[in-house]
């Protein structure tokens, strides 16, 4: 088997190295599935390496250095360096970071025509996807529930604004054709959205044949069971590779400094040209965000969903000064509206 047909360039080999190049395709706990040039194998990671070293644990997607065993289990002993990376807080609590694809192309970030369409979560989505160093782009799916969205066009754009968005139906088809651009030989898509999006029935039609088991969705809320139970790499007739992942309803940040200057670039072009620079944009006079808030060239929803998603993944980096600024941010708030009840009473409820 041919790895560069999986994206693998000689150049990622490492000099005066051992070990043969392998790509992982899927991981299940402690067991991975690899691609390399003996074909499909399986392998386990070699100890001394991952728990008594510092390498990178793999996750799907990695390319990685083995020790090929023939008729057994081999030893993955490195984690080649990543182009792009996608991680999210570890949902199980105390495990901090959790791995979930790396060396891909583009983010396909999906919602659908139905309960699923929520603008919260795509501002996730596009934090994590541009924090991954890859080009984010948005897919509606089930177009063939709905017989008019420009309004959810018009509901993206405000959260994603520059970023390509493509409506398609798997079921009628529409759409699919513009998605054939992303389509070419050696490129990686990874895929997110939540369990009832429909990837696995865009992965089929894509693909033009039944590779992906599809869950059908309950028509009170329109969520769906996790018909991908583990972060596989697809690869289709065409060359293209596809890394499915299991439905993330909710996500957790970690470390998206520049993913979010990206995906709020409307928010972070006011932050600075504040008269303090040390203001909350509370109440300090000539702050630039309650100017921009006041006269409607920002929203005050997105200035929150932008604190909101700089404290979560503040306090996943450092819960101790995420509680220490959390803390003075309380005093501020307090002393303020202190203030705001003096000059009340002072001047008669006329101020």
């Amino acid at each position: 088997m041919n790895l560069e047909n999986y994206g693998f360039m000689p150049n990622m080999m490492p000099e005066e190295t051992t070990g043969i190049p392998a790509r992982v395709t899927a991981v299940h706990k402690e067991r991975y599935e690899l691609v390399c040039e003996h074909g499909e194998i399986h392998a386990r990671l070699k100890t001394k390496e991952y728990y008594g070293g510092f390498e990178e644990f793999p996750t799907t997607g990695d390319f990685v250095l083995i020790n090929y065993i023939e008729n057994g289990d081999s030893q993955i002993i490195a984690t080649l360096p990543r182009k792009t990376f996608f991680s999210r807080k570890d949902p199980t609590p105390g495990r901090g970071e959790q791995a979930v694809a790396a060396n891909f192309d583009y983010v396909f970030i999906m919602q659908s025509f139905n309960h699923d369409f929520n603008e919260k979560r795509l501002e996730r989505y596009m934090t994590l996807a541009w924090q991954s160093g890859a080009t984010p782009i948005i897919v509606l799916t089930k177009a063939d529930l709905v017989d008019e969205y420009d309004g959810y066009i018009s509901a993206v754009e405000r959260v994603a604004a520059g970023v390509d968005v493509h409506v398609v139906s798997a079921k009628t088809g529409v759409g699919l054709d513009v998605l054939e651009d992303y389509l070419k030989p050696q490129k990686t898509i990874v895929f997110l959205g939540s369990s009832g999006v429909g990837k696995s029935s865009l992965v089929n039609a894509l693909a033009g044949e039944e590779i992906m088991a599809v869950n059908g969705i309950r028509e009170d809320d329109s969520k769906g069971r996790h018909t991908t139970t583990h972060r596989q790499l697809i690869m289709l007739k065409c060359g293209t590779m596809i890394i499915d992942t299991p439905g993330m309803r909710g996500i957790g940040m970690w470390d998206v400094s520049s993913g979010l200057y990206e995906a709020f670039a409307d928010v972070e072009q006011y932050l600075g040209k504040c008269k303090f620079s040390d203001c909350k944009h509370l109440s300090e006079p000539g702050c630039a965000i309650k100017a921009a808030i006041a006269n409607g060239e920002l929203s005050q929803e997105r200035f929150e969903s932008y604190c909101n998603l700089k404290k979560e993944a503040k306090y996943s980096d450092d819960k101790n000064a995420y509680l220490r600024d959390k803390q003075m941010w309380h005093k501020e708030v307090a002393k303020h509206s202190r203030r705001l009840k003096e000059d009340k009473k002072k001047y008669g409820g006329k101020f």
